[in-house]
């Protein structure tokens, strides 16, 4: 499996708890670094392959179709704004016929409603600039800080079919526990609250109507050309 985007392997660590053997890449040699040192910490070390610095867009070091798997994780997607297009391409060209892609991008409408107080006290023509476009950069708000797209459910749906994939699930990366961290703290992790909140988490976010609510819009889609695609 290839991930993208890896960072210091907060993500990385799943997908060795799920029995995946894992490119572990990132465009940071920083996060990179960080990575060796939490995956020795943490004791996923023995389900990296290897480590590479890539930039998704160019992933023209790795062969084709040569990955069972590619995870994007986290939203690079967002931070490359109009090559998203390019970026995703190139996930897919290395996944196999018949793999999937998992990727992550940040959310238009989620992040308005997590951080609602301070998106109404962006200037109003900023901020119906930045909400028309998605894109958080300096020639929509000046005093923009961090910068990338957000997209909408939608726009991340037809950017999957023209990179080629065919998309067999999307998700809310939250719902129900945004504006709800007072009372989630109170609950034990094992607790039978937290399982049931969980539950209920789960289902509310594969719902077509919160796609758009949660930070981030997750989606899963499969490359075409695989043996159950000829089949069918």
């Amino acid at each position: 499996m290839l991930e993208i985007g890896a960072g210091p392997g907060r993500f990385t660590q799943v997908l060795a708890e799920i029995g995946c053997r894992v490119l572990a890449s990132d465009i940071s040699e920083g996060q990179l670094e960080l990575h060796r040192k939490y995956a020795k910490e943490l004791g996923f070390d023995g389900s990296v392959e290897t480590r590479m610095r890539l930039d998704v867009c160019d992933l023209s070091s790795l062969d084709s179709e040569s990955f069972d798997a590619v995870v994007c994780y986290g939203g690079p997607l967002s931070y490359v704004f109009e090559r998203a297009g390019e970026a995703l391409g190139e996930c897919v060209r290395v996944c196999r016929r018949g793999g999937h892609v998992l990727a992550s991008v940040m959310s238009m409408w989620g992040g308005c409603h997590r951080h609602l107080a301070g998106v109404l006290e962006i200037p109003t023509r900023a901020n119906r600039r930045i909400i028309e476009t998605g894109d958080l950069l300096p020639e929509n708000w000046e005093s923009v800080e961090h910068r990338c797209h957000m997209f909408r459910s939608g726009e991340f749906r037809s950017l999957a079919a023209e990179a080629g994939l065919r998309v067999v699930a999307m998700s809310a990366s939250n719902f129900l526990s945004i504006h709800a961290d007072d009372c989630l703290s109170s609950m034990a992790e094992n607790s039978d609250e937290y399982r049931e909140f969980l539950r209920m988490e789960t289902e509310a976010c594969r719902q077509p109507g919160c796609l758009d609510a949660g930070t981030h819009i997750i989606l899963v889609g499969k490359r075409s050309g695989g043996q159950a695609d000829r089949a069918s």
